[in-house]
């Protein structure tokens, strides 16, 4: 038997949230969860919102990953919508650097959880959503676990390295092309 892993829906309040949440689609298909990337506007789109949020769960999602600048209400909104679990990435804004974006995010109230990243942690949250879904499929765990001695391994190059060059000689390296 085959088990088929929930999608993931990663959504934001305009493309121009595009390069921050990409991170999130990117490592959810290279871990092979499949993804589908979408703009919904909890201002500009609020209906379509409403839809796709009540219609998550029967759609086959399994996480949200939600991303917003500013006032960023998506994720709040979405989170109020589903039961499923929604990951808010706040977006860098140009006015207050993100912080604007990460307070809406992180000050729900009490019964409407968001998980909150870090201003622009897409990454992160792709991360987060694999490790939900992870619980119920061991091959997902698997894959995740092999990402983070991937991660392990280029530190402990690094430090291998640097050891081997020295400070001055290893910044030196890092910046010719």
């Amino acid at each position: 038997m085959t088990t088929v892993l929930p999608r993931v829906a990663v959504v934001m309040g305009s493309d121009s949230d595009l390069p921050t949440m990409e991170p999130a689609a990117a490592i959810l298909r290279e871990l092979g969860v499949e993804v589908e990337v979408r703009v919904l506007s909890a201002h500009r789109t609020p209906l379509e919102m409403v839809a796709f949020a009540q219609a998550a769960r029967a759609e086959g999602f399994g996480v949200i990953v939600a991303g917003a600048g500013g006032a960023a209400h998506l994720p709040g909104m979405v989170a109020a919508l589903t039961t499923l679990p929604v990951i808010g990435v706040p977006v860098q804004s140009r006015a207050l650097s993100g912080v604007d974006s990460l307070h809406s995010i992180v000050q729900m109230p009490g019964g409407i959880p968001v998980a909150t990243m870090a201003i622009g942690g897409g990454l992160n949250a792709g991360l987060l959503a694999a490790q939900i879904l992870s619980v119920a499929d061991e091959a997902l765990a698997a894959r995740l676990a092999d990402y983070r001695r991937r991660l392990h391994d280029a530190v402990a190059a690094k430090d291998a390295r640097l050891l081997d060059l020295g400070s001055t000689a290893y910044l030196d390296g890092m910046s010719t092309p």
